[in-house]
């Protein structure tokens, strides 16, 4: 069986949504967290990851996520967060998701690693770059998405990965990948470096005694 046919992230379970840190689990299980705003597909590229229609909620409204909602997969867990930047809500609401954002990412040490998810038409938005540049900051490894490959010619999406990849400074912990909810493109290689990062975060086993 080759790795092409084997899908890391089948089964993958909802297992509950937080307003707050202290509502997540308490335990050491590595954490992928994926981050986009709210009209970039994030919640499309999950249930294509995980290959299930409806594991995360699909909406033509953007903005629907307003807490971390926390999916179980064997190598740790998926944390879908809150979109920002498009959603069409109150400056309240946008504020305490900005607040719920920053809590996680900054705080909650069993983030491994983040998933941006970009629309590649839009690639070079303020929001995205912000979080971009705070990973590299914190040297934490960051896979970029541009969704919606699909929506435009081959040359043109070509271009505009390298473009994004040019623009990285050397040793950045980034990866980049193109990819489609629509079209199933990249969503192999997606899975494979989702899988890699989650394994790498894993805690150290503790063999004392043994």
């Amino acid at each position: 069986m080759t790795s092409s046919t084997v899908n890391p992230f089948m089964g993958a379970q909802f297992l509950l949504s937080a307003a707050r840190l202290a509502q997540l689990p308490q335990d050491q299980r590595p954490e992928l967290a994926f981050a986009g705003r709210s009209n970039a597909g994030k919640s499309s590229a999950l249930n294509r990851l995980c290959g299930h229609n409806a594991l995360a909620r699909v909406s033509k409204t953007p903005g629907r996520t307003q807490l971390l909602n926390v999916f179980d997969v064997a190598l740790g867990r998926l944390i879908d967060l809150p979109g920002y930047g498009f959603a069409k809500v109150s400056k309240g609401q946008r504020q305490s998701w900005g607040v719920l954002i920053g809590d996680y990412l900054e705080r909650r040490s069993n983030l491994c690693a983040i998933v941006l998810i970009v629309d590649i038409r839009h690639p070079q938005m303020e929001a995205d770059q912000q979080m971009l540049e705070w990973a590299i900051h914190r040297d934490l490894p960051c896979h970029v998405l541009l969704t919606k490959a699909d929506k435009l010619g081959f040359g043109a999406s070509k271009n505009t990965l390298l473009a994004m990849r040019r623009s990285l400074p050397e040793n950045a912990a980034v990866s980049v990948q193109l990819f489609s909810s629509a079209s199933g493109a990249g969503v192999e290689e997606c899975r494979q470096r989702c899988a890699e990062l989650l394994l790498a975060g894993q805690p150290p086993h503790d063999d004392a005694g043994i």
